[in-house]
């Protein structure tokens, strides 16, 4: 019989290599699709970019020391966005007719230049620039409201009302039932027995005399105590925590935002008085943040992002600061800051001493400040509090002379390494009361 070859062969082999060239030409059609355009840039990098050298002028959506930036790529040419990145001021000098615009919009503030951005990170900026914005979150409509549950979604107060209830209900069933039973005993005869020649134990007390006289022992004692611990609380004001007509959060700004305690309070470093900063100060950095900017995710936030946005515009009245105008209206509102931390008239205390001389954190007697919400007076600043620390505390004598030679004279005195506080007079009374 004749051989007969297989007909399906080639016509499967043909199908296979239509199949692979199809698979590879989608594929590379995919990749062709999935990569961005020329000039698209990373929204990620440029938000990283923007924060670093752009916001501290500009903002996305309002006007700040510049123009607003949110969508300025469909409002210029690239080419010229690259020009005015790197040298705004050449683009000006040209005469080119929107450099100039900007630059007399904005109180021909000049533009400080970037020349060490690259095309692509500028377009990587204008990718984040050009995100649509967020839409401002909303309320979730099982927001807990007056102790409910959000689990169960059953109220606390409605579980307590039943206990209630059920609790006032048994009190009722036993008076009903002792009534009931003193019923049916009268119906039947019975009398319930009465104790008779029983002593009240008030009466027995009263006249045991020993009792008395110890009891009344015990009793003035206790009295006494509880009267020395009350007086010894006056004038101790710790954990004070006053509500002040600015909020201003230690925990955003020494925490989040890493802000020297000593840039606000600057006069703690040469001054007796730490001092509280003057509005001027606030405004450094608020003449260009006038909302909150503050991650949606971040811990450190206990407040809604328009609560700290509105004590900014508190800021600004108080200054007489126009944000939409970028200018001082000179009308101000003198701000009346509630005092937390104050020690008596006849105690004195330099902080520069301490946090220059000594190089004492403003945390030892402050509290961990950079996670405050609302400052508040953390130790109890009493005389023995400000003793222990003398004692406790060792003098740094490294880079001054005065302090190396009085502490080598007086280590060799009490026969030891390091000298504390104390050791060198900081027990003597008019060290603190003249």
């Amino acid at each position: 019989m004749k051989k007969v070859g297989n007909h399906n062969s080639f016509s499967k082999k043909l199908i296979f290599s239509l199949a692979m060239v199809l698979s590879l030409s989608l594929s590379s059609l995919a990749q062709d699709a999935a990569a961005p355009a020329a000039g698209a840039g990373d929204p990620a990098k440029g938000k990283a970019i923007f924060n670093t050298n752009c916001a501290a002028c500009h903002k996305l959506d309002a006007k700040s020391t510049g123009p607003a930036l949110r969508g300025v790529a469909d409002k210029y040419d690239r080419e010229w966005i690259y020009k005015w990145v790197h040298n705004s001021a050449d683009l000006i000098k040209s005469g080119d007719a929107d450099a100039v615009k900007i630059f007399e919009e904005f109180n021909k503030t000049p533009m400080t230049g970037f020349p060490q951005l690259s095309n692509e990170d500028i377009d990587n900026i204008l990718a984040y620039t050009s995100a649509p914005a967020e839409e401002a979150p909303v309320a979730a409509a099982t927001a807990v409201k007056g102790g409910e549950s959000q689990e169960g979604g059953v109220s606390n107060n409605l579980i307590l009302g039943v206990l209630a209830v059920v609790l006032g209900m048994l009190i009722a069933m036993l008076f009903f039932v002792k009534n009931v039973l003193n019923k049916i005993a009268a119906a039947n005869g019975v009398e319930v027995p009465v104790k008779e020649g029983s002593v009240s134990l008030w009466k027995a007390f009263a006249k045991n005399q020993f009792l008395v006289l110890v009891s009344s022992i015990v009793m003035i004692l206790i009295g006494m105590y509880f009267i020395y611990g009350y007086t010894m609380q006056l004038g101790v004001d710790q954990n004070y925590e006053p509500i002040q007509p600015i909020h201003y959060s230690h925990k955003i700004h020494a925490g989040d935002n890493k802000i020297e305690c000593k840039y606000c309070h600057s006069s703690a470093r040469v001054s007796k008085n730490a001092g509280i900063p003057s509005l001027n100060v606030c405004m450094n950095c608020h003449k260009n943040i006038s909302e909150f900017q503050g991650d949606k995710d971040s811990t450190y936030v206990e407040y809604s992002k328009e609560f700290y946005t509105a004590e900014i515009q508190k800021l600004y009245d108080a200054v007489g600061w126009d944000k939409n105008t970028m200018s001082y209206t000179g009308k101000v509102k003198p701000v009346k800051w509630v005092r937390i931390h104050n020690l008596p008239d006849f105690a004195y205390f330099n902080h520069s001493q301490h946090v220059s001389v000594a190089g004492i954190e403003c945390q030892k007697c402050h509290g961990k400040v950079e996670t405050f919400e609302i400052m508040k007076q953390d130790q109890p600043l009493t005389m023995g509090w400000c003793v222990n620390c003398h004692r406790e505390t060792s003098v740094k004598v490294e880079g001054n002379a005065y302090y190396a030679k009085i502490h080598d004279e007086l280590s060799k005195k009490y026969g030891v390494d390091k000298l504390t506080a104390a050791q060198m007079g900081g027990l003597e009374c008019g060290k603190c009361h003249y």
